[in-house]
């Protein structure tokens, strides 16, 4: 988080920054004033933003940032209708095919656990999910690839780059095959951004881990999901968390384009 957040083009109405790998777009989970809207406010006075799309706290890159209400909503208009096309670049394992790939798979977004899954074409399971893959460049060991999702699905391009077999090289959540059970280990902020994006409530129902039983007072109980519980000290997290080799690239519409330059590891 010692990163800047470089303004890439400065307009009347848009905004557009190169996204560091380590923050948030917007206040979320532990994250209150170190977002990205929180920065360019405190450091550049820009106010009110308003984020025409979101990316994951550990992934970097372009972030359109409207100025105000009425462009925002013409923005979101073009997305809803299909037509502003994304592009994102990623590191992965292995020798990516020189062929154009793509793959359509459901994505089933588990929250308690913070991960999604891809899951067949026929699937009721998850929502349906397209992306378009064109290797780049490779070494052997890694290949660079253009990721081109058609949908916006949570954690789309790993999933569907793991499903592929070439998963994000430094992306120990599907790159691995142990997942952590993140609903007794905390909350990351990826996790917490998607669950405050859907508006989910918390169900106090359910039963509290005893480590958590021990910092609740009698009549209330610690809901392991929120970080911001009473008494619930902040967590931090794993060295496993760190920037993924994900950047957002371009994003293009009906008479626009915005860029942001390659990141220093997608020379091979």
């Amino acid at each position: 988080m010692a990163c800047d957040v470089p303004i890439l083009h400065k307009e009347p109405d848009v905004l557009t920054v190169c996204k560091p790998a380590s923050v948030p777009v917007h206040p979320c989970g532990q994250y209150r004033k170190n977002t990205v809207v929180g920065i360019l406010q405190a450091e550049h006075g820009l106010a009110p933003l308003f984020p025409v799309h979101r990316l994951d706290r550990l992934v970097s890159g372009l972030l359109i940032i409207a100025r105000n209400a009425t462009k925002a909503d013409s923005f979101r208009q073009e997305i809803e209708a299909g037509l502003v096309k994304k592009q994102y670049i990623a590191k992965v394992v292995g020798e990516f095919p020189e062929d154009e790939i793509i793959v359509d798979a459901h994505i089933d977004y588990n929250a308690r656990e913070g991960r999604s899954t891809a899951e067949v074409r026929d699937s009721t399971k998850g929502k349906v999910a397209s992306t378009k893959f064109t290797r780049i460049s490779s070494n052997g060991t890694h290949s660079i690839v253009l990721c081109e999702p058609v949908t916006g699905r949570t954690h789309q391009i790993r999933v569907h780059l793991q499903s592929s077999g070439h998963p994000i090289a430094n992306d120990m959540l599907y790159i691995s095959e142990q997942t952590v059970d993140r609903s007794i280990n905390g909350s990351t902020a990826d996790r917490s951004a998607c669950i405050s994006d859907a508006s989910l409530t918390s169900n106090f129902g359910e039963k509290v881990p005893k480590d958590y039983q021990e910092n609740s007072n009698e009549d209330f109980r610690i809901d392991p999901m929120c970080t911001n519980c009473p008494n619930l000290a902040p967590k931090g997290y794993d060295t496993d968390e760190e920037g993924l080799w994900l950047h957002c690239m371009r994003y293009s519409g009906p008479g626009w384009t915005y860029e942001c330059p390659y990141p220093d590891w997608a020379k091979l």
